[in-house]
């Protein structure tokens, strides 16, 4: 999970080099268009001896009519890893031929070789087929087309809402039950799973608006808007119910590892240490009020903490007086009425009766 994660991530970054609105995406689609096909390759080894053979060096600066033009000759183009300078052209690409290689095309068999020999990006652009494609090492991406990326967001971005709304649901019904001391493992397990899968929706989505480069800022608008805060809640419900043993910000990451397809709602629980209950996810757990205190105006982390520590649970916080309150470090007269108020909202919200 984590070696897929750091790939993915590593295309991104590749991908934002190429996307729409870029120089090197304007170069690229010239030669899509012209139907001239292409071999590049970015470098910056001083000793290209080894994986080029002829052509001529250039040292300049690329712009996409220079990549264009160099292009319509039949040799490859070596460029700055960064991609701003070419440094040779119609040069040919020697690399190992004992290397593997899945390709049948001499221009994509000799891209994948040179990519796994050197681990630098090499991309090929297909003379017939309109594909470009990207390797490194043993990554291997063909370039989808922008309006197939565009629909595939879209879909995920309305899959997105849904789920952004049932987190919703499940977040307002989550503090309902903590106001009511009936919270049970289950439903914290619930709640998290559905933010680690709005997370991971959001993820996929946010790689597609690499893919879009400009085309995808108003995706990316509507994404953030849909997410929001939804990470810091995550962290926040951990901190809840994590156990005491147990390091909240190590748990949610590990939450991230999960595999969600395979796992259950006991291996969640598990990872907040809870997995000896033996109640199973039926065991009630008590929240600390992490989350319903960051809900309170103006409140810092820092107060929040102490407040926490102080009292141990959200019910104690509900049941403690004004001077209780006050004799917070970093809390006061101001602070403690503030806390009354904002829990006692949050109550009203909820049309529950208070307890303050």
């Amino acid at each position: 999970m984590r070696a897929r994660k750091q790939q993915r991530a590593e295309l991104a970054a590749i991908l934002s080099r190429l996307a729409p609105g870029t120089a090197l995406r304007e170069g690229l689609d010239h030669i899509m268009r012209a139907r001239t096909g292409a071999l590049l390759m970015f470098s910056d080894a001083e000793d290209l001896s080894g994986i080029i053979n002829g052509g001529f060096p250039l040292d300049v600066e690329m712009t996409p009519d220079l990549l264009y033009e160099l292009a319509k000759m039949d040799g490859a183009i070596v460029l700055s890893a960064d991609g701003r300078r070419v440094r040779y052209a119609n040069v040919q690409l020697v690399p190992d031929p004992s290397i593997p290689s899945d390709e049948t095309g001499i221009r994509h068999r000799s891209a994948e070789r040179a990519a796994r020999q050197t681990g630098d990006l090499v991309i090929a652009i297909s003379q017939r087929r309109d594909v470009i494609t990207l390797y490194r090492g043993t990554l291997k991406y063909p370039m989808q087309d922008l309006v197939l990326v565009m629909a595939r967001a879209n879909q995920a971005l309305q899959t997105l809402e849904k789920y952004a709304g049932v987190l919703r649901e499940s977040l307002g019904n989550l503090t309902a039950l903590e106001f009511q001391d009936l919270v049970t493992l289950h439903d914290v397990a619930v709640v998290l799973r559905r933010i680690e899968l709005v997370l991971r929706l959001s993820d996929e989505i946010a790689f597609y608006e690499v893919e879009l480069g400009v085309e995808g800022r108003l995706l990316r608008l509507q994404r953030l808007e849909l997410v929001g805060d939804v990470e810091q809640q995550g962290l926040l419900v951990v901190k809840d119910y994590a156990a005491r043993d147990v390091d909240p910000e190590e748990a949610f990451q590990r939450l991230h590892e999960l595999d969600l397809d395979r796992s259950q709602l006991s291996d969640i629980a598990r990872l907040l240490g809870h997995g000896a209950a033996p109640e199973g996810l039926d065991a009630f757990v008590t929240p600390r009020g992490y989350r319903t205190l960051s809900r309170v105006p103006r409140l810092p982390a820092a107060v929040i903490d102490k407040v926490v520590r102080r009292f141990g649970s959200l019910q104690r916080i509900l049941s403690a007086s004004p001077e209780e309150l006050d004799q917070v470090e970093g809390v006061g007269a101001v602070r403690s009425r503030a806390i009354r108020d904002g829990l006692s909202m949050q109550q009203d919200q909820l049309y529950l009766p208070r307890r303050l």
